[in-house]
């Protein structure tokens, strides 16, 4: 390829780019993905390392996939929290992937449904604006908070992923906060789960954003 001829392709490539909004990192095959979550996602109560966003690094080298971890979680974290923080994050870590997860410490609160789909509608949509590839992770209230608010609760995860054409895991605690011992997976305070509910966590997690990831 001639000298000029390469300087076109480039200038192409990078019109291409910017025209589509990808961000470099997605332009130039180098994935990161951005954890946004709260205490789930943020080792409350564990020994550092043993968490289900720590696994998923050890998991991605496992399967030869290159791709760095950001973990940007905080306890006590709401949808507008994150939201307020995810310009920033974006900005400085140009990730290729973002995975939401948040929602649960809104309804604790007793806050609005119809406010924390629109949070989670708008981090989706500046995720997506930024180039990244968006995958939600959904929960489920228990059921003294009502077979109605659950519901609604629930497909709220679904219908922000379905409208924003964003990947879902319909539910983070599948398989732990439903099993027959349920009491089994959880620490003490009977809300975050124990170190050995993680890796059913992260296996929830990785089809979904394996299919992303390709």
């Amino acid at each position: 390829m001639g000298l000029s001829l390469y300087r076109r392709h480039f200038i192409a490539v990078a019109l291409i780019g910017a025209a589509s909004g990808l961000s470099q990192a997605a332009v130039g095959g180098k994935r990161t993905i951005l954890v946004l979550g709260d205490s789930l996602s943020a080792e409350y109560g564990l020994k550092r390392g043993t968490g289900w966003v720590a696994l998923l690094e050890q998991r991605l080298q496992a399967e030869r996939i290159s791709a760095t971890v950001v973990n940007a979680s905080i306890s006590g974290d709401t949808t507008a929290g994150g939201q307020s923080r995810l310009g920033l994050l974006l900005a400085q870590h140009r990730p290729s992937h973002v995975i939401i997860e948040l929602g649960a410490n809104d309804a604790l609160r007793g806050l609005p449904l119809e406010l924390t789909q629109d949070n989670l509608n708008q981090m989706t949509q500046s995720a997506q604006r930024s180039g990244a590839r968006v995958l939600l992770l959904g929960m489920q209230m228990p059921p003294n908070y009502g077979r109605d608010y659950g519901a609604h609760f629930a497909a709220m995860f679904a219908q922000v992923a379905k409208s924003n054409k964003a990947g879902l895991v319909p539910f983070l605690l599948k398989g732990i906060a439903d099993a027959p011992d349920a009491s089994r997976w959880f620490q003490t305070d009977r809300i975050h789960p124990t170190a050995e509910a993680h890796p059913v966590m992260l296996n929830n997690v990785w089809p979904e954003l394996k299919k992303l990831l390709k």
